[in-house]
């Protein structure tokens, strides 16, 4: 393989221009040399410091060269991130390898054993990949039909448990100990303190690795009701791997522990965690532009756990679906969820059952959050709105005040001081934006998330944009450059 990340001589022997690509390039507004630095920067975050990309490439490519991977895969990124929709490699008109089943799609089958199989697999080929440098470089991003509609098998009932079989010849019986479980389940919740405080860059392969040591221990004939708490460990450790591989940027990766997740939490029999799921699945394809494909994935959460989610769990979920109106432009449905939310927010105290770790961090900091992102949303998608901004404003100041006083969830910090940011420069206070810009650079110093590095830059581009003369801005895009330059994050 040359190390420019070409194609063979036979591809460009016979080649067309590729006007899907051009398409999507002009509309970039990004000049030949640029989007080679960005292939250049993305494939060394990925390990993979054999490319080498310049213009005399992109030109190439642009004729019809078909690059080999993983260069498709970082196009299908770059422009994804820059249009707010996924842009797949066939959108761009570029072959990709065949791949196996076990990496693309998300339809996979809805048992117990192929679920331990898939999670063992992939779990494995994550921590060996990563050391290489390729993660996620093989993976597809699904979305739409192919989407939505294989996860709808998880309301699906599950077929009755047989009873337990002795263990076939050549299988360990369970040796696991009542301390051992309860101890494994602690440990997503260490990890998962250990994501709020520090970001998704820190901890992530210790998650993966943890994972895989669980389900080893599900290949093992277990109790009955030890296997339903393995899976249930399984899909909590799988949930925050896509969560942690979503907040460093890697999509594909972060979709398919995702899908996993739900699978073992199907297994384990716990519909209030399969919806939590579903909500992360929710969140991912907002941030992607698909909000349509979002609203899907939280009504199939509300409806599989109408009669056993607690009211935070539903308060969140009526939160997100306000966030998918929002994106899609409709402020009366968007309204009506806010209030749903604040609605069954109001009942939490009333519950004598304690609620599950995972939803635990669903406050009123965070209600104030979602609900106040949504109304920042709205004012993007109309035009960028004064009035829905003012609807944003004191809910986004309440979140920001209380997670100020919280030292355990640095990353919503960062990312609602981001949001006042946003919501001052739809407000025309460009002063006010950099002056929360500023604290929210100083908190995304102490946590690892290239999702919150990447919205204090997209701030700052949007400050550039409109106020670029202004001193204040201009010494926040010089702060910016020297505390939080682009370089690789740790995954």
């Amino acid at each position: 393989m040359s190390g420019n990340g070409g194609g063979t001589n036979a591809a460009s022997a016979d080649k067309r221009p590729n006007e899907l690509l051009a398409s999507w390039f002009v509309r970039s507004g990004w000049s030949k040399g640029e989007l080679a630095r960005q292939v250049n920067r993305r494939a060394r975050q990925l390990g993979a410091n054999h490319i080498s990309t310049d213009t005399s490439r992109v030109r190439r490519w642009l004729d019809g060269e078909n690059p080999r991977e993983p260069i498709p895969r970082i196009l299908s990124e770059l422009f994804t991130e820059r249009f707010g929709c996924v842009v797949s490699v066939e959108d761009l008109g570029l072959r990709t390898a065949r791949q196996a089943p076990s990496a693309t799609g998300v339809d996979l089958p809805w048992t117990g054993p192929q679920t331990v199989a898939h999670l063992s697999e992939f779990s494995r080929s994550d921590l060996m990949l990563a050391r290489r440098g390729f993660l996620g470089t093989s993976l597809a991003l699904s979305a739409g039909p192919s989407l939505i509609e294989p996860l709808q098998r998880w309301l699906v009932p599950a077929p009755p448990a047989a009873a337990p079989e002795p263990p076939a010849a050549g299988r360990r019986p369970g040796r696991l100990s009542r301390p051992e479980l309860e101890l494994l389940e602690s440990t997503a919740v260490m990890f998962r303190q250990w994501d709020a405080q520090c970001g998704g860059g820190l901890r992530r392969k210790a998650v993966v690795g943890q994972l895989h040591e669980v389900t080893d221990l599900l290949q093992e004939s277990q109790p009955e009701t030890t296997t339903r708490r393995l899976f249930r460990v399984a899909a909590e450790l799988a949930e925050l791997a896509g969560w942690m591989s979503y907040d460093v940027g890697l999509q594909p990766t972060a979709q398919k522990y995702f899908v996993l997740a739900l699978h073992a939490a199907k297994e384990a029999g716990d519909k209030p965690l399969g919806s939590y799921i579903l909500s992360s699945m929710s969140r991912q394809m907002i941030h992607l532009g698909r909000p349509d494909d979002a609203l899907e994935l939280i009504h199939l959460a509300q409806y599989g756990s109408r009669d056993c989610a607690g009211p935070r769990t539903q308060s969140m979920l009526y939160a997100m679906e306000a966030r998918a109106y929002a994106n899609m432009g409709q402020p009366g449905k968007c309204k009506r969820a806010v209030r749903m939310a604040e609605d069954a927010f109001a009942d939490v105290g009333d519950r004598d059952e304690p609620d599950p770790d995972w939803i635990r961090f669903f406050s009123e900091a965070e209600l104030y959050a979602e609900n106040s992102h949504s109304f920042r949303d709205l004012a993007y998608v109309a035009g960028r709105s004064p009035a829905y901004a003012s609807l944003a404003e004191p809910l986004m100041e309440k979140a920001v005040q209380l997670f100020a006083e919280d030292h355990e969830h640095q990353r919503s910090y960062a990312l609602n001081l981001i949001g006042m940011a946003t919501v001052h420069l739809l407000r025309r206070e460009p002063g006010r934006s950099t002056e929360y810009a500023v604290r929210a650079l100083r908190v995304a110093k102490k946590v690892r998330s290239e999702r919150v590095n990447t919205r204090i830059r997209k701030t700052v581009d949007n400050a550039v944009r409109d106020y670029g003369d202004l001193a204040e801005v201009v010494s926040l895009t010089e702060q910016l450059a020297t505390e939080l330059p682009e370089t690789a994050e740790a995954v």
